[in-house]
This record gives structure tokens, C-alpha cells and sequence, in this order.
């Protein structure tokens, strides 16, 4: 975000060069907005980005009115990143052995649920009496994850690093970046169209889709509040009753 963020107000440096912030209208933002309009995500990270800058500029008083106040987001509607199934799973696991790096990497974020950046952390200083325990990189809150069969069974065969299970053809650890691209080649290897992020929106369904309350999604997964984990609570309890409905339809024909 940081780093978007930085690109994304070089780019307003370079095409408004140096304009106070009391020049800033409104209008202005509105314009930045329609200009990217086509791109409603880069148009909506542009409103979130100059609403940071304006709301720390009035606080240090270097304006009285913060201009982005009103200014809307473009209204998107998208499901994020598109879900593994179990048959990618399996297709995956077909095309990468037990005993392969990919094999590894597709293990430990299927039975942990991790997101990349906590997923390439992860090794075996964390584990103790079978269970890992990490703090999330991206909240900070604290995560318990048993050691799943699948998961000890990838590790028996390896390869792992000394500090991470999933690391570089050298054994070393790997950074998030540079682990989300070779991952997306393993994926397309095995033709599989998802991502890694698309394994954990798989697990969460799992859990959910076999009794999972909305307490234990969160636990298990890092979530702060229950929006995330009711979404997944919510779609498999309505499949239970369209399948619960469905028997009933078929009982009376």
C-alpha cells in the first residue's frame, strides 16, 4: 500500500508540479477522479490517497478545509481473487509432487490459510507441540495454527529452508513479491487460474462449508472483525438450505 501509494503521488507531482495546498479544490479531486475513471480501482486508490494527504494536512494546519471531503468513490463490484477448487487443488498436486518446492508451498498455504506474506515467514522456530504460532503481518494479531497431516507429510519430504518451510531454490527465505510470481508460474504449470490468496478464500470455504462458526473463521484466519468470516458463514449456510430445500421438492414429486 505504501509503495503504491508513493507511485501513485509521484504521478500527481509530476502532472501538477508544485501547487500549494490551498490551490487544491474540490473540483480538482473530482477532475483526478474522472480522468481515471476507466480504471475504477486506480480512481478509487487516487481518492484514498489524497484524502490522506488533505486529512494530515488540516490536522497540521496547513489548510482549514480538506477538499476530498464528499468527493465519492466509483462504485466497483467484484468477488477479489478468483478461488481455488479442489480440483485445482488436485490438478496442482499432480503436476508438483511431494518432494518439489511448489509442492511445499501449495501445502503450507492450503492447511495453514496464511496470506503469502505470513506463509513465506513461517517455519519451524514457530512450531511447538504441533502447533504454530506467528503474529499476522498485515494486523498484528496473533495466530495459532495446528500442524495439519497433509501439511506434516510435505514437510517429511521437503525441500524446506533452515529459517521458512517454503523458501528459494538456494533454501533461503523469499520475499513475499518476488514468492506471488513464481507461485502464479507454478499455477500456470499445473494450469490452474487461481493465486495464492485464491488458496486461502479455498480453506475458508472448507471450514465454513464442514460447521465453521464465524468465531473460529476469525481465529484461524487473522480477521479483526466478523465481516470477513460471515461472508463464508453466510454462502455455506445457504447452500445447506438450497440442498436442505431441494430434498424437499424431490420428496413430493
Amino acid at each position: 500500500t505504501r509503495r503504491q501509494r508513493e507511485n501513485l503521488l509521484h504521478h500527481v507531482l509530476e502532472k501538477s508540479g508544485r501547487v500549494p495546498f490551498r490551490a487544491v479544490r474540490k473540483e480538482h479531486i473530482v477532475e483526478g477522479r474522472e480522468r481515471r475513471q476507466a480504471t475504477p480501482f486506480a480512481a478509487n486508490n487516487f481518492i484514498k490517497t489524497m484524502r490522506a494527504l488533505f486529512r494530515w494536512a488540516v490536522e497540521a494546519k496547513f489548510l482549514d478545509e480538506d477538499p476530498t471531503e464528499g468527493v465519492t468513490f466509483i462504485k466497483t463490484k467484484t468477488d477479489g481473487f478468483l478461488a481455488w477448487t479442489v480440483d485445482d487443488v488436485e490438478r496442482f498436486r499432480a503436476r508438483w509432487p511431494l518432494g518439489t518446492r511448489e509442492r511445499m508451498a501449495l501445502e503450507v498455504l492450503l492447511n495453514t490459510g496464511l496470506r503469502r506474506g505470513d506463509a513465506v515467514r513461517l517455519g519451524r522456530q514457530h512450531v511447538r507441540d504441533g502447533v504454530a504460532t506467528l503474529r499476522a503481518e498485515k494486523t498484528g494479531v496473533e495466530l495459532f495454527i495446528p500442524i495439519l497431516p497433509a501439511l506434516a507429510e510435505a514437510l517429511k519430504h521437503g525441500p524446506k529452508g533452515d529459517l521458512t518451510f517454503i523458501c528459494g531454490a538456494n533454501g533461503r527465505p523469499m520475499v513475499k513479491e518476488s514468492f506471488g510470481t513464481w507461485f502464479k508460474n507454478a499455477c500456470k504449470a499445473a494450469k490452474v487460474a487461481g493465486s495464492s490468496h485464491g488458496l486461502r478464500k479455498l480453506a475458508a470455504t472448507m471450514v465454513a462449508d464442514r460447521g465453521g462458526s464465524e468465531h473460529e473463521l476469525q481465529a484461524l484466519f487473522g480477521w479483526q472483525t466478523g465481516d470477513q468470516s460471515a461472508v463464508y458463514t453466510r454462502n455455506a449456510n445457504k447452500r445447506r438450505l438450497a440442498i436442505k430445500a431441494a430434498m424437499r421438492l424431490a420428496s413430493g414429486s
